[in-house]
């Protein structure tokens, strides 16, 4: 028990001492010593697979390493994003009352549903009617437009028909002042045979009183001068009335000038007409398009989903809307990206092509209330640039993605 003790007791037993195998007090005194310094490069020299095993260990964690370091260098990551997409918000054309509402909250609609229906029999009448307008303006128009033609040639024979009127005046003045003038021949030769007769009568009546001719011979240049005098009274009246002939003619004449100057109105009479039916047609137009208004605003009484998509709606049966109000807001999640805010000093190697786009400014930048450093005496902060991610066609099939979600995206950029 002494030898026990003082093995226990000596703190540096010697290094290179061999164990005595007779002694079992010193065998059982050296199992409880720590091992010598020298066993382990002795074991390595005693067992070259060991050092051959931790030599490969080393290189397959240098190995590892640098790919690790390569694959964690080649992307940017970011846990600030965030799933966007369009909120398309569907409103009323028109005012009306809505009689039926087709979809229930977060419902998924397809494009051309009917989501909700406004009384149409207000706008059924208006089409009605608009329609009824446009079929009378459209009778109008044809009316106007065959008295076109109509009048053109109504005019073209009026200004003949005036022209050949002034021509024939003018031969009825000539051929009247002809009679007039061979009347007024007449009514002198007619004068002169009764100068001549009177003159004879006179002669009869002295050699009658005489009784130098008989009663009988008297009696006949009485006749004669009797007969004379009748002679120029009618070609007296003859030639008056040769001269009313060529008044009248005269007057034929003028009223000939005035059709031939009205004649001439006939351009402008055509150009009227012309101008007439042009208004026609232009208000057969102004009808026609307030028929396509009219039916227009009868499609407006079904508010159909312009897009697939989520619906959110504001519009309940009974409610009366006006044109602008806004009742259902459609969310198309075919059509989601991503806003990814990475630091400034991410974006080194990023560039389009690595992401759909980079914003132009930072997100503290267009915000409500941006800062204005303009001294430079503050402490620099890494702002953060908005970036747009998007989604190829079919990655979001199943409509998983929600706007808002976070998501946290890598950028390959090496």
């Amino acid at each position: 028990m002494a030898q026990r003790t003082d093995v226990e007791t000596s703190p540096n037993p010697p290094v290179t001492q061999e164990p005595n195998t007779q002694s079992a007090p010193q065998s059982e005194t050296h199992s409880a010593a720590p091992p010598p310094s020298g066993s382990a490069r002795n074991r390595f020299r005693r067992n070259p697979a060991t050092r051959w095993l931790i030599i490969g260990a080393v290189l397959v964690l240098l190995i590892g390493g640098f790919f690790a370091w390569r694959y964690f260098a080649s992307y940017e990551s970011t846990d600030d994003a965030q799933v966007d997409g369009h909120l398309m918000p569907l409103s009323t054309r028109i005012s009306g009352y809505i009689q039926k509402v087709n979809v229930d909250d977060n419902q998924y609609v397809k494009v051309g549903t009917v989501l909700a229906e406004i009384d149409p029999r207000d706008y059924q009448v208006a089409a009605d009617q608009a329609r009824a307008n446009l079929a009378d303006a459209e009778a109008q128009a044809a009316s106007l437009g065959i008295n076109v033609p109509i009048t053109s040639i109504s005019t073209t024979s009026q200004t003949s028909a005036s022209e050949a009127d002034v021509e024939n005046a003018k031969a009825g003045i000539a051929g009247a002042q002809q009679q007039s003038d061979a009347a007024k021949a007449q009514l002198a030769e007619a004068q002169a045979n009764d100068v001549k007769a009177q003159d004879d009568l006179v002669r009869y009546k002295q050699l009658v009183d005489k009784q130098e001719v008989s009663q009988q011979q008297y009696d006949q240049a009485l006749a004669a001068s009797r007969a004379s005098t009748a002679t120029v009274a009618s070609a007296a009246a003859s030639a008056a009335a040769a001269e009313q002939q060529i008044h009248q003619a005269r007057a034929r004449l003028l009223q000939a000038e005035a059709n031939w100057r009205s004649s001439q109105t006939g351009p402008q009479q055509v150009a009227a007409s012309q101008a007439r039916a042009r208004s026609a047609i232009a208000t057969v137009a102004q009808k026609r398009a307030a028929v396509e208004q009219a039916e227009l605003n009868l499609q407006y009484t079904k508010l159909m989903a312009p897009v697939d998509g989520v619906v959110m709606k504001n519009a309940e049966v009974g409610m009366n809307v006006q044109p602008g109000q806004q009742l259902f807001t459609i969310v198309p999640l075919n059509e989601v990206w991503f806003t990814a805010n990475f630091k400034e000093t991410q974006l080194k190697y990023m560039k389009p092509g690595h992401v759909d786009s980079i914003a132009g400014s930072s997100g503290a930048r267009t915000s409500l209330l941006p800062p204005e450093n303009a001294t430079g005496n503050y402490v620099k902060v890494v702002q953060r640039v908005p970036v747009k991610i998007v989604l190829d066609p079919g990655e979001n099939s199943d409509h998983y993605l929600r706007l808002g979600m976070s998501v946290e995206p890598k950028v390959y950029v090496k």
